[in-house]
């Protein structure tokens, strides 16, 4: 019995730390689908590295591989775009992985809600 209660502790507990991460990463989405669009200077770019830099390292520590995808290919078109690399296509990638970011993210926090 005790085991069990135990497991159910950590249990509520690491769900606790996965929706303020979830909360956390709809927060951040929001701010780089902001900046997607729009004029970008260096300063906003790199705001964009840095977000998609801990959504990248976060979201794999909780199991989110496809947020910590999406935000890895982010960084990367992010990184393209600052060295002036491969400009259309690097904008194509941030506009798609960014909503498929926010997709990742909103099924994530529906699954932990839900409990599917």
């Amino acid at each position: 019995m005790h085991e069990y209660a135990v497991g159910t502790m950590v249990d509520r507990e690491l769900e606790a730390l996965k929706r303020e991460f979830l909360t956390e990463a709809k927060a951040k989405v929001e701010e780089i689908a902001a900046m997607t669009s729009g004029p970008r200077d260096s300063e906003s770019l790199d705001r964009l590295a840095y977000l998609a830099h801990q959504l990248k390292g976060s979201g794999g520590s909780y199991g989110y591989a496809r947020i910590s995808d999406d935000a890895a290919e982010i960084e990367h078109a992010v990184e393209q775009i600052t060295s002036g690399e491969d400009g259309d296509s690097s904008e194509t990638t941030l506009r798609e992985k960014t909503a498929s970011l926010q997709s990742a993210v909103d099924s994530a926090f529906a699954e932990l809600v839900t409990g599917h």
